[in-house]
């Protein structure tokens, strides 16, 4: 016999307490299951044995010392030891911290957030320090029954979270500038999935994959959800997502546009698709297992190609928009989706645009109202007295409420010659030429725009590549025109540093590592945009010296 979920509390604003039920209810779930790759091979746990298990691994932190409001790091690759110690911290009331991995020393990660401990599979376990341990432990803990009991009568105590307190620790990427801290409060967590719920009904038959790391918090949403909302849920990462889709046949994927457009390239690249949306559809959900009920992209621009790629062929891809700082603000959906926005703002959430134009975003459960680790002017920069956040993202809301996002604030280059360009948007139509993979236009206080293409396989053509840019030339505002292309040595990756790990550019390296190659291409193409050239050519290059690389894993391996 099989029992569902727990009905949960519902907190003071009527909402279910979903942080509160994980940490002080019994999980007797024993119909649907968590599936993840453990030591090589797939294997499942029911909800209501990973609930034990978390409690397993709560008993030992709190031997260790661990009470309600102690922070517990984790820096660690996706996998179900991290899961387990998430839950289990909740569990005793504290708080989880995820930790990029291989970016920062042990050591100084414990220090700077003050945590009681840190997990992580890197060589740094140990580290001179009781409170740094290899993850690998967890393992034992929760599924080593020898000398403890095999199924804990009730959770650790403690008196359970406010939906003020703080029960996680996002780290921001660090795309620009030093990675920031923010501490995260209860009441964020349960309204976010109470708005993801009110719009996509997760529950009995769903099954939804986390391929991203969990140290992002949203991505842990959905395992809450799971044991909230009786549902399954797969924990995968990049390199076993599609594998693992075929094995257990998702309602639901998580993931980056980067993940859907090499779904698209590779779907492409292995020839006989069919022509007919229906054909393309039946192609697609091959790939991914057969059940696809709809897919969920955010973090970064999705690209209109990749859009229609799969919404034509029936496959719905559903754009959103959040921040660190704010959590989901929009997020397209079913009976509310239009494609090229991120949809219609959330219920809780509010909007409006400075004088700036940039977008400022308030809601009734604030994620926080400031950074706790940042540099100084962090917080000035990000968090309004009003308790609004501002973006830096430029956008617009149609006549429909869908909300658009143009760019950033960043993304601004101003030519020499005093025109402003918002460089996404010529990005987006670049990205759609014949081998062009990914691409980052500069142009600061330069005559003309130049694109620096990260290839796809096979890479560009080079006299292709100057007629194609040339005839997008002619459709583009004279403004927008690019007259010079460097092709990169190879693609833009997180590997080498150009992509940050939700696979954004990170476009002052990017810059800084073609910088001589730009110069070359100003000093050898003399154009002037000044609105009245017309049909210039345009000079594609490829980049001279070393393939890039990680400069921050130089440094930490120095």
């Amino acid at each position: 016999m099989t029992e569902p979920p727990s009905t949960g509390a519902t907190g003071t604003d009527g909402l279910l307490d979903v942080v509160g039920t994980i940490a002080r209810t019994r999980s007797r779930d024993t119909r649907h299951r968590i599936h993840f790759r453990d030591r090589g091979g797939l294997r499942s746990l029911t909800l209501a044995e990973l609930d034990t298990a978390a409690l397993r691994v709560a008993a030992r932190l709190r031997a260790l010392g661990v009470r309600a409001r102690d922070r517990v790091g984790v820096m660690a690759a996706n996998r179900i030891e991290w899961v387990l110690l998430d839950l289990a911290a909740l569990k005793l009331g504290a708080v989880t911290a995820g930790i990029e991995p291989d970016r920062h020393r042990p050591s100084a990660v414990v220090a700077e957030f003050g945590l009681r401990l840190l997990f992580t599979d890197g060589a740094g376990a140990g580290g001179g320090t009781d409170a740094v341990r290899g993850i690998a432990e967890v393992h034992a803990w929760a599924f080593d029954h020898a000398g403890s009991s095999p199924d804990p009568a009730e959770p650790p105590p403690h008196a359970g979270y406010d939906p003020a307190d703080i029960c996680a620790i996002k780290q921001t990427s660090g795309s620009t500038g030093p990675p920031k801290g923010i501490e995260v409060t209860v009441a964020s967590v349960n309204r976010s999935l109470a708005a993801v719920q009110e719009m996509f009904g997760h529950g009995d038959g769903d099954n939804l994959l986390v391929l991203l790391p969990v140290r992002f918090l949203q991505q842990r949403y959905w395992i809450y959800s799971a044991l909230a909302h009786g549902h399954d849920v797969t924990l995968a990462d990049r390199s076993t997502a599609l594998d693992t889709a075929r094995a257990v046949s998702p309602t639901v994927i998580m993931g980056v546009p980067g993940f859907y457009e090499q779904l698209r390239t590779r779907l492409e690249a292995a020839g006989g698709l069919p022509a007919d949306a229906a054909g393309r559809g039946a192609a697609i959900q091959r790939s991914l297992g057969g059940r696809i009920r709809y897919l969920w992209t955010g973090s970064a621009p999705a690209g209109r190609r990749v859009l229609h790629f799969f919404n034509d062929a029936g496959v719905p891809l559903y754009e959103g928009y959040g921040l660190n700082e704010t959590c989901i603000v929009s997020k397209n959906h079913p009976g509310a989706f239009r494609i090229g926005s991120v949809g219609r703002v959330l219920p809780h959430k509010r909007i409006r645009f400075d004088r700036d134009g940039v977008l400022v975003v308030g809601t009734d459960a604030p994620v926080n109202t400031r950074y706790t680790w940042c540099a100084p002017g962090a917080n000035e920069k990000a968090f309004l007295p009003t308790g609004e956040v501002r973006t830096h993202d430029i956008g617009h809301v149609d006549e429909d409420g869908f909300l658009y996002i143009d760019g950033r604030v960043d993304d601004i280059v101003t030519l020499s010659g005093a025109l402003n360009i918002l460089v996404p948007l010529v990005e987006e139509r670049i990205r759609e030429l014949p081998g062009v993979h990914d691409c980052a236009v500069f142009g600061d206080g330069r005559p003309y725009l130049t694109v620096v293409v990260s290839p796809a396989v096979p890479g560009p053509d080079a006299e292709e590549l100057a007629r194609d840019l040339a005839k997008l030339n002619r459709d583009l505002r004279y403004e927008q025109r690019v007259y010079a292309a460097v092709v990169a040595r190879e693609p833009f990756s997180i590997d080498n540093g150009l992509l940050n790990a939700q696979y954004k550019l990170v476009r002052t390296r990017i810059g800084a590592h073609h910088s001589v190659d730009l110069d070359r291409v100003y000093e050898a193409h003399r154009v002037y945009n000044d609105g009245t050239v017309d049909d210039a050519p345009v000079l594609v290059t490829d980049a001279a010296g070393t393939p890039p690389h990680d400069e921050q894993a130089e440094e930490r391996n120095s």
